[in-house]
């Protein structure tokens, strides 16, 4: 055998056993790595490399070693979730580096980091003066996690006191074209519903890129063609103004009406629907 297709198949095996074992330590160790599975990354790499190009006779050694190398690893992480103890020997722990908008100049030195590079991981959180954090800690990934003082922070509808209805996930019913049956099933819809939903924006299955249902029932698309435009869905504004134009008209009939008996059930029911808008609202205009 030529060395050539000697490295191709030793390269090949190696890619092989590594995928293998990376799938054993899961997605932790593509993530944010901890300071030993920094140094497990660099090694496997290595020995990964040493099974592919070294060719002397001893080349299966390396594949003992990466062997060997991963179950430490994941040895390890199983020890990590069973101690928190040895998950912050191993880990680490976060340092605060802010708090009550104070620098704290000897957790910066603690850490090597400048006050420089705090200032541009701030500016990365859109945070451009300390004073303006309120707690600021690195994890032990290296990551800096940055809370904003209250008037600094986005406003939000629960600031304002307004109730908003509860967003799932949507699903994605059609992708590159094709029709997706398992998200649909998983909401609890069929097929002619979305055909019926498509024939409505006057596009064809084909053409659709991605198709994604919320949680109330309406499909947004992204087509292939982007000249086209896509009339958005208007199904709960629509609703919220048949059910106030419902509203106003039992008001209007309460008022015109002279027999006090229909015009306290005019005004009774009008009170209902108007109570009924007040808590369905937040569903109809989020």
């Amino acid at each position: 055998m030529s060395q050539s297709i000697e490295v191709a198949l030793r390269t090949l095996l190696a890619v092989l056993v590594l995928f293998l074992l990376t799938k054993l330590l899961g997605k932790r160790q593509i993530s944010q790595l901890s300071f030993f599975e920094y140094i497990t990354g660099i090694t496997i790499g290595s020995l990964a490399a040493y099974v592919s190009m070294d060719l002397d006779s001893m080349w299966h050694l390396g594949l003992i070693s990466l062997v060997v190398w991963v179950l430490v690893s994941f040895l390890i992480e199983i020890l990590q979730m069973k101690s928190k103890v040895f998950r912050d020997w191993v880990d680490g722990k976060g340092t605060i580096l802010i708090k009550d908008g104070k620098i704290m100049e000897d957790n910066l030195k603690k850490e090597r980091l400048t006050t420089d590079e705090l200032l541009e991981q701030l500016r990365k959180k859109n945070i451009f003066k300390a004073a303006d954090v309120e707690f600021a800690v690195m994890e032990p990934s290296g990551e800096i996690n940055v809370l904003a003082t209250k008037e600094n922070q986005p406003l939000t509808p629960k600031h304002l006191g307004i109730k908003v209805g509860p967003e799932q996930e949507p699903q994605t019913v059609i992708m590159d074209g094709k029709m997706l049956d398992e998200p649909l099933a998983t909401i609890g819809l069929s097929r002619e519903w979305l055909y019926t939903e498509l024939e409505k924006i006057g596009a064809t299955l084909e053409n659709v890129f991605v198709g994604q249902v919320d949680s109330y029932g309406q499909l947004y698309v992204d087509l292939y063609d982007d000249q086209l435009k896509v009339p958005q869905p208007q199904l709960k504004a629509t609703l919220l103004a048949t059910l106030k134009k419902c509203e106003a008209d039992l008001e209007l009939y309460g008022l015109t009406t002279k027999d006090e008996t229909t015009k306290q059930m005019y005004e009774q029911c009008s009170r209902k629907l108007q109570r009924v808008i007040t808590e369905i609202r937040p569903l109809l205009v989020s």
